[in-house]
Order: C-alpha cells, then structure tokens, then sequence
C-alpha cells in the first residue's frame, strides 16, 4: 500500500500548522484574552482557564474538530471578530469572504458576538462606574470589561434571555450601548422566527450560487414599489440615474442583495497631499493651545499612510484663499490616491475662523475639490476634518476649552459638494462645543489619529473607523462629569476608503 497520501496529509497538516503558529506570534495577550471569551462554550473552562496562549486554544478547538486543514473558518470568525482581519490570509481568507461566509458557516452565538462588542465600547473609567453601580455583587480584584461579563454570566446575573442588569447600569453609564442590545433582541426575535434548514437547503448553500435569470429578475421588480433612482443633479439635468447593480440569489436566506461596494483605487504613484490648517492665535478670538499637538499628530499620521503633508499655523484669510488656489490646481492630483484637508481652529455651525478672524463657510472650503473646478481629483476621495466647535460657547475648567464663538445655524449637508467622493469630520453634531485639552490636543483629533493608528492595519476602512471615533469620544468626559461630546461625520462616498497597511507601525 503506498504511503504517498499519508505523506501528503502530513505535508498539509506541516504548513497548516506553520500557518496556527504565524498567528500566534502576531497576536497579543489581550487578542488571547478575547479569543478565550469568544470560545466559551466551544472549550471547556478549566482548558479555557489553563490556556496561556492562542496555540492551546488551537489545540482544543483542534480536539473537538472545530478547526482543521479543511475546515478553518471558524478561526477565521474569531479572528474577524477581534478585527484582526489582517491574519485572515494565513488561513485563505480575506475579510469580505468572511463576511460572505458568516450567513451562513457562523458558529459565534449572536449571545457571545453580542457580549464581546459591549466589552470593547466599555472603557476603564466606564468599567469602575459599572463595577460600583453593581456594589457588593462583585468581587474586590482586578478586572476588564471581559472578565466582568464572564463573571456575570457564571453567576447567571446574565444570559441571552436576560440582560436587565446591564441595561440598568449601559442606562447610568453608557446610554450609547444600549442600542446595541436592542438590535440583539430584534436579530434573535427573527433567527428564533426563521423555520430550521432542511437538508435539502444545506446541500444548495453548500453548492453552486443559483442566480436568476434576467426575466426573473424584471419580474421581482415588479412587484415593488417604484423607486425613482435620481439624485439632485440627475433630476436638474433630466436624466435618469441607473439603479444600483442587483443580483438575486438562492444562496443564503436573501432573496436578493446589493453588490458590495467596492474600494477607491489606492496604487497609483502617490497617496496624495495632506494640508493642515493649524490657527493657534488670532487677532480677535483667543489662543488654542494645544492645537499644536493635534497638527503634529496628524502629521505623523498621515505620513506614515503615504501622504505629504503640508502645514500652516495661523492662516488668514487671505493666505487661505491662496492655499485653495494652489491645491485646487496642483498638478500632483493627477498622480495620487486620494486628498485629506485638515483645519484646526474656532468655528462656528457649519463654517470656521481664520486666525485673523473672518468666518469662513466650510462649503466654501471644500466646493474648490469638485470635480469641476478641481478635475485631477475627479472620482477620487476628498477628506476633510475638522476640529472645530459647531455650537455655542461653554464655560469649562482650566484644563479643558472649548473651540466656540457664537452659532449661526445652517445646514450640514451645504457643507458637503451635491456630487460623489466627499467625506467630512466634524468634531462635534450641530449646536456643540468639541473639547480641547491645552496640552494633549482635542478628544476628536487625538482619537482620529489613534484610531487609524489601530485600525487601518487591520484593514479597516475609514466609516468603521470614524465609527469607532465617535464611539470613543463620546465616552469621554470633563472633569466635572457633566460635558461629553460626539463627533458627526457627513459624507458622498461612492466606496470603501481602505489604506493600504504601511510597511513600518507607529
């Protein structure tokens, strides 16, 4: 009998766990930690309590085959999970066919995914505040947001049916995550509705992808309401604009489902300019101090995406008008990704000072990148953030200041171009001051650059993490505990923005 099938077995099993190990060693402690609370359930506690690295936690799920040559997607949803998608290629994925996969090869409870993401928007002055709203029910030793959760859930204080304690304290602490739990009651509501899958139905998401025919499709259509697919430009100039692309499919519980959208171009020659804005003193507002640290931070950042950066601290008016010009025609958008405008100053709703203090409206800022007068960034991403207040002033203690004058009302969306591949940050919703520490920076900047930082090495594109932006600042506080903040992006964006992961980590 010839052993060349056992030799080749072996070989696969070799470089699989080549792979296991690759993984381990760019995954740090707490990403364990994470993996350990996500496979409860799957592994039994005292293995759980006796692994000290990811490769035992590998070895038990190898056990219990829930992890194989063959089948290694359930590694591939814990690590999607913890946003650690850059790994995904060791195993044969990438992060949007584990999203496609999920439907229906997930293994995750939506209980545990559900736990796990009330960890991660748990901060450590959140966590004290929930620990001593839960008083004597918990015991006096160190811990996280995690081993928090765990302990509620052996004690059965919680459990997928009953999440009172949490909402009570999220009520006091955390209002913000509140919605989190009703969107799991609304996804459990309708997965305990769906009739279980037949085997029939198993073998069809296990096959080929069955797709419509076009006939099928216009008579789908049919039967909806119709839905005139214009936008604002389209309906001035009479034309109509095509629907998105639809594809019916029987894979899966969805009849029919949008293409994904794909990603802005990010290989051409250059990443592209980065210009920060940067007014420290004025001739009629007061100083920002700290504004320096945010313009170096961004800096930083962005360089270390690829971009050029180019600052200017305390421009007038007339120097910014000047800086619009040379941006508005500079000849190295024809070669570059993508655009980022920074301004860093006082603001009032819907537009900013200048440091010699002219109110300038942020339309007027950003329609200079319109595919009209600006055509060598036509269909590319334009990015602008701003820190600067969008309300009226606050007083607040010496450590904290606020970016404000008095408020004029006007629209948001003015501020953002009527036309495609727009994005604009604002450090604050409509009518609010944005804090500033004056030697730290502000909450938004500091958490933007952060943010990317942590995020676009694992392949996060710039909504997620503005996402996860808002969800940090709006945990942070003043000092009297009375004064928060949330950030508001506004955006036209056609597609993903994902950076390409830079060689070097900050």
């Amino acid at each position: 009998m010839s052993t060349k099938p056992r030799f080749s077995d072996e070989n696969c099993l070799w470089r699989f766990r080549e792979k296991l190990l690759a993984i381990d060693e760019e995954l740090k402690v707490q990403d364990v930690e994470s993996l350990k609370f996500l496979c409860i359930g799957f592994i039994s506690q005292n293995k759980l309590e006796k692994s000290s690295s990811a490769l035992d936690l590998f070895d038990h799920l190898m056990e219990r085959e829930l992890l194989s040559v063959k089948e290694p997607f359930f590694l591939a949803e814990l690590l999607y999970t913890i946003k650690q998608n850059r790994l995904l290629h060791h195993l044969g994925y990438t992060k949007k066919q584990v999203e496609s996969l999920l439907p229906t090869q997930r293994k995750l409870s939506l209980f545990r995914k559900l736990l796990f993401e009330l960890s991660e928007g748990i901060g450590e002055e959140n966590l004290k505040e929930i620990i001593f709203l839960l008083g004597d029910n918990i015991p006096k030793t160190p811990m996280t947001s995690l081993s928090l959760l765990d302990y509620l859930e052996k004690k059965t204080e919680i459990d997928e049916d009953n999440l009172i304690v949490l909402e009570r304290a999220f009520q006091k602490v955390l209002p913000c995550l509140i919605k989190k739990i009703e969107n799991y009651k609304r996804e459990k509501a309708a997965q305990e509705a769906t009739p279980p899958v037949d085997k029939e139905t198993e073998s069809l998401h296990q096959g080929e992808e069955g797709i419509f025919s076009p006939s099928d499709i216009k008579q789908f259509y049919g039967t909806l309401p119709e839905v005139p697919w214009q936008n604002e430009h389209s309906r001035n100039h009479g034309r109509n604009i095509e629907p998105p692309n639809m594809m019916v499919s029987t894979k899966g519980f969805c009849l029919f489902f949008f293409k994904e959208t794909s990603m802005y171009r990010m290989d051409r020659k250059h990443r592209g300019h980065c210009v920060i804005i940067n007014n420290h003193r004025f001739t009629s507002l007061y100083d920002r101090p700290g504004t320096h640290k945010d313009a170096e931070s961004l800096q930083l950042v962005f360089e270390w995406l690829g971009f050029t950066t180019h600052r200017h601290d305390d421009v007038t008016k007339g120097v910014m008008d000047k800086i619009l010009q040379e941006y508005k025609s500079h000849p190295g958008h024809a070669d570059g990704d993508c655009f980022v405008f920074c301004i860093l100053t006082h603001g009032e709703f819907g537009a900013v000072y200048s440091s010699d203090g002219v109110l300038i409206p942020i339309r007027e800022i950003t329609h200079h990148f319109t595919a009209y007068q600006c055509p060598g960034l036509a269909q590319k991403p334009k990015l602008f953030f701003i820190q600067a207040c969008q309300g009226t002033e606050i007083q607040s203690s010496v450590f904290i200041e606020a970016d404000a004058q008095n408020c004029e009302q006007l629209s948001l969306q003015d501020s953002v171009p009527n036309e495609a591949d727009f994005l604009l940050g604002l450090a604050t919703v409509p009518g609010y001051v944005s804090f500033r520490h004056i030697k730290n920076g502000s909450w938004y900047i500091q958490s933007l650059c952060k943010h990317l930082k942590k995020l676009v090495p694992r392949e996060e594109d710039i909504l997620s993490i503005l996402t996860a932006v808002n969800d940090d600042v709006s945990q942070k506080m003043c000092r009297d505990g009375t004064r928060r903040q949330i950030p508001q992006p506004a955006f036209t964006l056609r597609k993903k923005i994902v950076f390409p992961v830079p060689q070097l980590l900050l």
